[in-house]
């Protein structure tokens, strides 16, 4: 019978058995060595997360104030997610004290191109936890084809290196939540397998409880071994366009319309911004049940971005647009430069074509292709782009087709 020549395991009792030459090696022993190995050449076998030092909710703003323009209110809400989310991995267990602190699940309700996944991408960069972003519009109800629900933890546990009691204190971002709303009001013959479904098979990973996690996740390798992970102690924030929501704020707002106070009261709304009265009840209407609107109680919301928040993002961050093309000429030894007529100009696009900042870097492709095609081969050393060179260029394009992208 084949069996591993170090710890003396049967081929059934493996999951992979390496033939040599007198001998067998089995998987078990395979990572045993390899640690060995790792540990003798002093390298660390795993990531270690514990955080070196904790930051305060003003230094975490300060570090997404390099990154992302605006948004003041929302990073002061992550600042403060994140801040409680290091003390309550500090809270000792079985501490004296018989007051526990509970997670604040988050949710970010903003137009696209806000900056609701650069936030979270931006808050990876700091973290010592394991941190990952996953997409809920692949998610469907358990049984059927598509992503379980459980697959969320999977990349979770994939950034933790495997590490169970790890990737149980990390964050996750669950990107575009609003896709999984309830389809309809009314009962229909037929289930809601992506909305309403993954909803309620959400409601155990929010909350609280111990899931069996596919490591490899759970379509491809059937035969794996499940991983129990315990989500009490992980921050989900949750982030959605929440297309059409702004309707359904109006609707509330609007509800007095008889009297001497409801002309007065309109007239304090600010119609072009209406998620910043964004209430639990808006997201209800929206389709998504009570049951998640209350495992998540924390609501902020995203501005619209403005004619100067756009401009402040061309140019500002330590990752700006025209700082990223500049350095791609530089490295061609070309030295680049944008007019502030150019800027304005692309600004005035943006504004146009209503996309918010992902609009930016779809004009900016456009009027730079001809240039980034061309100049690597010429030897010009110095490039200006004006405002009349973007204006041409702009004029090449279906501007149809750019404002449906």
């Amino acid at each position: 019978m084949d069996k591993c020549s170090f710890c003396g395991r049967t081929r059934k009792e493996t999951k992979l058995l390496v033939a040599g030459l007198e001998g067998y090696i089995c998987d078990n022993c395979i990572e045993q060595a390899n640690n060995i190995l790792l540990e003798e050449n002093g390298a660390t076998v795993k990531k270690t997360f514990d955080p070196v030092n904790l930051l305060k909710p003003h230094e975490i703003k300060s570090f997404l104030d390099q990154y992302v323009i605006g948004q003041d209110m929302a990073k002061k809400i992550i600042s403060v997610a994140v801040y409680n989310h290091y003390k309550r991995l500090m809270q000792k267990a079985g501490s004296e004290e018989d007051v526990e602190i509970e997670k604040s699940n988050i949710i970010l309700v903003g137009e696209t191109g806000t900056g609701k996944t650069l936030l979270a991408k931006t808050v990876a960069r700091m973290l010592h936890v394991p941190f990952t972003i996953v997409d809920a519009t692949v998610l469907t109800e358990a049984g059927y084809v598509g992503e379980d629900i459980e697959s969320l933890l999977t990349r979770l546990l994939q950034n933790a290196d495997y590490d169970v009691k790890a990737a149980e204190k990390g964050i996750v971002f669950i990107d575009e939540i609003d896709k999984i709303a309830r389809k309809g009001d009314n009962p229909s013959i037929t289930r809601d397998v992506s909305g309403e479904g993954v909803q309620q098979g959400l409601l155990k990973l929010l909350e609280g409880s111990t899931v069996n996690v596919p490591p490899q996740g759970g379509r491809k390798h059937p035969e794996q071994k499940m991983m129990p992970v315990d989500t009490k102690n992980i921050l989900f924030i949750c982030g959605g366009a929440f297309e059409g929501i702004d309707r359904k704020i109006a609707n509330r707002l609007n509800t007095q319309v008889v009297g001497f106070g409801a002309s007065k009261n309109r007239e304090k709304v600010d119609q072009n911004n209406l998620l910043q009265y964004i209430a639990p009840q808006d997201l209800r209407a929206y389709g998504l049940i009570p049951e998640i609107i209350g495992r998540l109680p924390v609501v902020a919301h995203l501005d619209p971005l403005d004619r100067n928040a756009l401009r402040a993002i061309l140019t500002e961050p330590k990752n700006a647009l025209v700082k990223q093309y500049v350095k791609l000429f530089g490295m061609d030894d070309i030295n680049l430069t944008f007019s502030n007529e150019a800027l304005d100009y692309i600004v005035d696009k943006a504004v146009e074509f209503k996309l918010g900042a992902r609009g930016l870097r779809s004009i900016c492709e456009t009027i730079m292709l001809d240039a980034m095609f061309e100049m690597p081969s010429d030897k010009q050393d110095e490039f200006t782009v004006s405002a009349d060179y973007a204006a041409c260029k702009m004029q090449r394009i279906n501007l149809q087709i750019l404002k449906a992208s």
